[in-house]
C-alpha cells in the first residue's frame, strides 16, 4: 500500500510538472502581446492532489513568476502573478489546443528596484538628479533643487492609477521657501507605462529594497 501511494504521488506530481510547464508557456504567449519579456517563466500549481483538479478542469490556485522582465521597456526585478479560480480544459492538459484558460481572480506584483522608480519619476517631475533608495524599509529621495541639495523621505501612494511620491520628512537644511516647491515636484503623478497583463494600479508600497507595485487583472485568459 505504501509503494501504490508513493506510485500514486509521484503521477500525480509527473502530470502537474507537464501542465506546468504547458501553462508556463501559454502564460508567456500572453505576457508577450503585452510587450513583455522575461529572463525565465515558470507555473506552479497549488490546491490539494493535482489529478483531482484536473477532473473538475479547475485549479484552485496558481502562481506564475517571471524573473527580470521587462514591460514597455522598463526593466523590472520580477513579476509574480496569483490567480484563483484558474478553469484548464482537459484537453490543454493532455496537449490539445483551442480551449482557453479562463481565470476568476488575478493579484499581481511588479518588484522595481528604486533606481527604476526613479527613471520613472524624472520624466514626471523633471529632475534629472533624483536619486531614489530605501533605508531602514523607507523610500528615500536625494535631489538638487536651485542649487540646494535635499534629501527627503517619501511615502509612495497612488491616485487616479499614478505613483505618487509624497513627502513625509525633509531635512532641515531645505530653506523654508523651497519645502513646498521640493514636495510638489516630488508629488507629481509619476504615469507608468501600460503594466503586464492590462493590470489596473491599485498599491504601492516598500518591500526589502524594492518598490513593489501591487495590481489587479480583470478577465485574464490564456489563449490555447
Amino acid at each position: 500500500m505504501v509503494i501504490l501511494g508513493l506510485l500514486v504521488v509521484g503521477a500525480d506530481r509527473a502530470a502537474a510538472w507537464v501542465a506546468e510547464d504547458r501553462l508556463a508557456t501559454m502564460a508567456a504567449k500572453e505576457a508577450a502581446q503585452y510587450d513583455v519579456q522575461a529572463a525565465d517563466t515558470n507555473v506552479e500549481i497549488g490546491g490539494f492532489g493535482f489529478l483531482p483538479q484536473v477532473v473538475k478542469e479547475e485549479f484552485s490556485t496558481v502562481t506564475l513568476t517571471m524573473q527580470e522582465p521587462t514591460f514597455s521597456s522598463v526593466p523590472a526585478e520580477d513579476l509574480t502573478v496569483t490567480m484563483s479560480g484558474v478553469h484548464v480544459p482537459r484537453a490543454l492538459i493532455t496537449g490539445g489546443s483551442g480551449a482557453a484558460v479562463t481565470i476568476d481572480s488575478t493579484d499581481m506584483k511588479v518588484r522595481l528596484s528604486p533606481a527604476e522608480l526613479a527613471k520613472l519619476a524624472a520624466r514626471a517631475t523633471g529632475v534629472d538628479n533624483l536619486v531614489l533608495s530605501v533605508v531602514d524599509g523607507r523610500l528615500h529621495a536625494r535631489l538638487s533643487v536651485r542649487g540646494n541639495d535635499v534629501d527627503a523621505t517619501l511615502s509612495p501612494k497612488v491616485d487616479k492609477g499614478r505613483v505618487v511620491l509624497a513627502v513625509d520628512e525633509l531635512s532641515d537644511s531645505v530653506p523654508s521657501i523651497l519645502r513646498s516647491t521640493v514636495s510638489r515636484l516630488l508629488a507629481r503623478g509619476i504615469t507608468l507605462p501600460e503594466l503586464p497583463f492590462g493590470a489596473s494600479l491599485k498599491q504601492v508600497a516598500v518591500e526589502g529594497n524594492s518598490v513593489v507595485l501591487v495590481a489587479t487583472v480583470a478577465d485574464l485568459e490564456f489563449a490555447g
